[in-house]
């Protein structure tokens, strides 16, 4: 039993790993694409933009469907669609070719991204070790970050981004193999399956606090994401050297293992609610402190190590508040539903960050929007109720 836990732990790491390190070094093609296609900034942050709305749309089919089947089946045929995303982009330079491959991109994310992951280490994992297993699960996603951000800018670089699409395609096909070690996840499913669902959902979306706890996730996609996408090109708006845009995205990546352990070691201790509160709130003044100074490479990598400690940090304590109001068994689906309102903020991240560039010549105003959204969010997650919510106080106020 300890060894089997421990290789769905590992399994789901390695899983968030190569998933989350790929997806985060899509910023680093903005710039050599839009010029190949001949277009403005926009067309690429739309296709990323519906890359992350897939995402998120379809990380709760494939909750359900893992907690159903098993995370292993859904995980693996993840890989296979991120990886054929990734090789369309690579070898077709069309608008269309852009987005079919995003498409496909989005859906190998909700099919073997966080959502799946984290369902599968919940029900495995011994409750004592929950909170710090979805901590080492997130931290593990950023050294993918850490490590593949880098490579991708060298290749690129050297070969041209098309070769680093396609390099990142096979690395991607790994998934389809490493999928397999989520099997003994499932153990329970064939019970779980038997309950309703949708009972479940209404009883989720009838709670004040899974619905605060939803519409502040949707400030951190559009942190995440805006960032990732346009801080490289930002940077070198400022003349500041694309390397350091590459080294600014690896250190976010870097200082998140040491920040997703960190929040998911506090979540374990003490309230999850707080912590979670002040990451929106770390987060905002980091970004203050960022556009009001002059921008250097010096403070790119400041930024970026100051905001990679509360990166992700937010996936244990937001997954964490999840299992305390409604227990592990339906985690898969209903951090897939908080996670869609994530992805929509990751869509006007990414996207809106192009359209008011394309408008106004710079990010401005987009750098203040996201200023806004991370007071809200502190302010929401300081209004939640961290207690359990029974399934009959919830029917009662729907």
């Amino acid at each position: 039993m300890n060894s089997r836990w421990l290789i769905i732990l590992f399994s789901a790491s390695a899983l968030v790993t190569i998933s989350l390190g790929i997806r985060q070094s899509m910023g680093l093609f903005l710039g050599p694409i839009t010029v190949d296609l001949g277009s403005g900034r926009e067309l690429f942050s739309f296709a990323v933009a519906i890359q992350n709305l897939l995402w998120g749309i379809s990380s709760p089919f494939f909750g359900m469907l893992a907690d159903r089947i098993g995370g292993w089946r859904v995980a693996s045929l993840g890989g296979l669609l991120y990886a054929l995303g990734l090789l369309i982009m690579s070898g077709i330079v069309t608008p269309e070719a852009m987005l079919v491959g995003n498409f496909l991109v989005g859906v190998g994310l909700g099919s073997a991204g966080m959502a799946v992951a984290l369902g599968a280490v919940s029900r495995a994992v011994p409750d004592s070790k929950r909170p710090l297993a979805l901590g080492v699960v997130t931290s593990l996603g950023s050294f993918g970050q850490f490590a593949l951000v880098p490579i991708t800018q060298l290749l690129i670089l050297d070969y041209g981004w098309q070769m680093a699409k396609m390099s990142m395609s096979v690395v991607a096909a790994t998934m389809i193999a490493i999928g397999y070690g989520l099997r003994g996840a499932e153990a329970t499913t064939a019970q779980v399956a038997e309950s309703s669902l949708g009972k479940t959902i209404r009883h989720a979306f009838s709670s004040r606090d899974y619905i605060l706890l939803t519409a502040g996730f949707f400030v951190c996609g559009l942190h995440l994401v805006f960032i990732t996408t346009h801080l490289p090109v930002y940077l070198r708006d400022n003349n500041i050297d694309p390397a350091i845009g590459s080294w600014a995205l690896s250190l976010i990546g870097l200082f998140n293992i040491a920040g997703a352990l960190f929040f998911g070691w506090i979540g374990g201790v003490t309230s999850k609610r707080v912590p979670l509160a002040l990451i929106y709130l770390a987060r905002t003044l980091i970004i203050a402190a960022f556009i009001t100074f002059p921008v250097s490479g010096t403070s790119a990598l400041i930024f970026g190590a100051a905001m990679g400690f509360v990166w992700l940090g937010t996936i244990p304590l937001t997954s964490g508040l999840i299992v305390t109001f409604f227990g592990p068994r339906y985690l898969a689906t209903l951090y897939g539903f908080v996670f869609l309102s994530h992805q929509v903020g990751s869509f006007m991240g990414a996207w809106l960050g192009g359209r008011l560039y394309d408008i106004l010549g710079n990010y401005d105003v987009m750098w203040a929007l996201n200023l806004g959204a991370g007071l809200l969010a502190f302010i929401l997650h300081m209004l939640i109720r961290e207690k359990p919510i029974p399934m009959d106080s919830a029917a009662q106020r729907a």
